[in-house]
């Protein structure tokens, strides 16, 4: 073996391990993209619980039974660890700053301006508002020891679980007013001008909060598992044959053992434990390499998502709601994502941080931060 092969399998340092969560990260986009495009762009999310799904061929059926048992809720679940992380890497980075505390409370109150937002203005199905709550719940318990954490996390995932089998009376719509909402949808989302959409998107976050309030105990729950695995030293030496050990434990739970939604969670872990493993040695970082620039630029481009979507499927752009099949509208998902990639890497060649990241960043820390990158500011 040469000196150049040998150095290729070897994992990467840990001060690298950053760029493994961001290749992470803009993998974990992907699937978040292509249920929120299938399942919610492209129909009503609400057309699901009407009954038995009708595929317009063959193929969208395969397409949709891959994406329902190995994207689906995973996809969510991975992005909720990953925000568990970060929220817990931002806390320790700051632990000798005597505004900390002041600062993640800023940070979260941006996300929640900016979630509200998207949420009113954007797309309805927007997951930052949810993301910001649950991060002021969470923030608090990053001040205790490890022992909290994991009873925290324990106990919020444990109430998930309960009421999954025990669900609030009343807390879901009728049949009768879910199938009005998607008639409504079908015809207002492929036809309305953007006051319509915009007006019809506000009616029915009534029937959308429920489908939030069901998973927030996951979120919670999540958020804290992920800040738990960065104490831990968890993500910074997943590696190795400890990362195939986690992520076949993990993954081989998620597909034969554990059934839902236990298994959701263990399926996130393993997809997590896998792609930091391989993003860990140098072959694998060369390999997956392409996906860090997306993930540093994450927020930005989730956004970017739901407004390119909005126009492709709304009345006031395109106006494909309720007209393209699985295979056709994830064909034109893959598109955009594949272009975001470029154009990501393209971006921070330029520029220090994503334009949403960059404003977030200088709303939390009350100073407008340095955009352009190093060596063109140097050159400035």
């Amino acid at each position: 073996m040469t000196s150049d092969s040998a150095a290729s399998s070897r994992p990467t340092n840990p001060s690298d391990r950053i760029d493994a969560i961001d290749v992470l990260r803009g993998i974990a986009l992907f699937g978040v993209m292509a249920i929120n495009l299938v399942m919610e762009f492209r129909v009503s999310i609400f057309e699901q619980f009407l009954g038995p799904k009708t595929f317009a061929s063959p193929i969208d059926r395969v397409i949709d039974a891959i994406l329902s048992q190995a994207v689906e809720l995973k996809a969510f679940a991975l992005f909720s660890l990953l925000f568990g992380a970060g929220l817990a890497i931002q806390f320790d980075r700051l632990a000798t700053s005597e505004r900390r505390t002041v600062l993640l409370v800023r940070r979260l109150a941006v996300l929640l301006v900016f979630g509200i937002i998207h949420l009113c203005l954007i797309w309805n199905g927007d997951i930052l508002t949810e993301y910001a709550l649950a991060g002021f719940i969470v923030l608090p318990l990053l001040f205790g020891p490890r022992w909290l954490l994991t009873l925290a996390a324990l106990m919020f995932l444990a109430l998930y679980l309960a009421m999954q089998d025990f669900p609030p009376a009343g807390l879901f719509p009728s049949r009768a007013a879910i199938w009005r909402d998607v008639m409504d949808a079908n015809r207002i989302y492929a036809t309305g001008g953007f006051l319509d959409v915009a007006a019809f998107r506000l009616r029915e976050l009534a029937l959308i909060a429920p489908l939030h309030a069901f998973v927030f105990l996951r979120t919670i729950g999540l958020f804290l598992v992920g800040a738990l695995a960065w104490r831990s030293g968890i993500v910074q030496n997943t590696r190795g044959l400890f990362a195939i050990a986690l992520a076949a434990i993990s993954l081989g739970a998620g597909f034969f053992g554990v059934t839902e939604p236990l298994g959701t969670i263990a399926l996130a872990l393993g997809y997590g434990a896998a792609i930091l493993g391989i993003a860990s040695f140098e072959r694998g970082k060369q390999l997956l390499g392409w996906a860090a620039p997306l993930g540093r630029m994450a927020f930005t481009n989730y956004v970017a998502q739901s407004i390119i979507f909005g126009w492709i499927f709304y009345g006031y752009g395109l106006g494909l709601f309720a007209r393209l099949g699985i295979t056709e509208a994830l064909a034109v998902g893959i598109a955009v994502y594949v272009g975001q990639v470029l154009f990501s890497a393209w971006w921070l060649r330029h520029y220090r941080y994503g334009p949403l990241e960059w404003l977030w960043r200088s709303l939390m820390y009350g100073v407008r931060q340095p955009m352009l990158a190093t060596g063109r500011a140097r050159a400035a």
